[in-house]
């Protein structure tokens, strides 16, 4: 196989915080990446020093090249509630930058969108030559929450989607040209001027709500996150530490050992052992709080009056 021409473009959206991790997941990527093909790293950024711009661009070269794109003040308009918020205590304007990326980037019809606490053991060009047809996105169903009831009634009396179709929006394949054609970016900022929905995922809720129907389901493999208890697939080949399940935190989190495994070759490994040293009991149990308190935000928000289920009625084509 000849080498493509046109470059695989794939965006992770971070601010100082995340750099760190960022670097690991590049260090992933390009070691298990097919060298048939060139990739484009485009970095959506929030505050992000010189300092850490020039060590994430030393990860460029051979067939990967990194662009850094400030996102300055361009959401200013969506600010820092209790329903904009990440795991129920966290505020960033990062989580929001994916859905503004097909309006941004005209010059591609299709892209990847990666979190950037992930790690790719796998050929991220496989996952990016996935056929899409006319659905807006590829996305993995997020099942850890199948076995918890206050987020299962969450997904289905808040969001509207049947649990089983829950995706989660850490890693995505994105058909921009579809989402371009019906203006997602335009409908989003209107949907959350007018109801201001309360979420307990921000990004990942107006996904689901809004491109139910239009999802091609990835497998499994491709969105791998720790669940304790759970049966791990064979051979993951990306791996996603959400929420709090944070290897640089915690001990004994399920696929840790592939976090390490590619931290010790990052310029930031000093910093990310440093971070986890420093990591708290009150900052643990500050964690188990905001657990809980999502849990019971996604129960009380099920039984509100105005959510997405309830504007949206469950039809996708009266909000694309």
């Amino acid at each position: 196989m000849t080498k493509s021409i046109e470059p695989i473009p794939i965006f992770f959206s971070i601010d100082d915080n995340y750099a760190p991790f960022l670097s690991v997941s590049l260090c992933s990527m390009i070691q298990n990446a097919s060298k048939d093909h060139t990739y484009r790293i485009i970095i959506l950024y929030q505050d992000l020093s010189c300092e850490n711009r020039q060590k994430l661009s030393a990860f460029a070269g051979n067939n990967f090249d990194l662009q850094f794109v400030p996102m300055g003040n361009r959401l200013d308009g969506i600010r820092d509630r209790m329903g904009n918020r990440l795991r129920a205590d966290y505020f960033t304007l990062t989580i929001y930058f994916r859905l503004f990326i097909p309006v941004m980037f005209p010059e591609y019809e299709k892209a990847l969108y990666l979190d950037s606490d992930t790690v790719v053991t796998g050929d991220i060009s496989e996952l990016y030559h996935t056929e899409l047809n006319d659905n807006y996105i590829g996305a993995v169903a997020d099942h850890s929450i199948a076995h918890v009831p206050p987020l299962v009634k969450y997904v289905q009396y808040a969001v509207g989607v049947p649990k089983q179709q829950y995706i989660n929006s850490g890693v995505l394949l994105m058909n921009l040209e579809q989402l371009r054609r019906v203006r997602f970016e335009r409908r989003f900022l209107e949907l959350m001027n007018t109801y201001h929905f309360d979420c307990i995922a921000p990004d990942q809720d107006y996904l689901n709500a809004m491109c139910r129907g239009k999802i091609h389901y990835l497998p499994h493999c491709w969105n791998t996150m720790p669940a304790a208890g759970k049966e791990p697939p064979a051979e993951p080949k990306l791996i996603h530490y959400n929420l709090f399940s944070k290897p640089w935190h915690y001990d004994s989190i399920q696929y840790q050992e592939y976090f390490w495994n590619y931290a010790r070759r990052s310029p930031f490994y000093p910093q990310i052992l440093k971070t986890k040293r420093l990591y708290s009991e009150q900052e643990r149990q500050s964690d188990h709080k905001h657990l809980e308190l999502l849990l019971l935000r996604g129960e009380a928000i099920a039984d509100s009056k105005i959510n997405f289920r309830t504007v949206f009625n469950g039809r996708s084509e009266q909000y694309l």
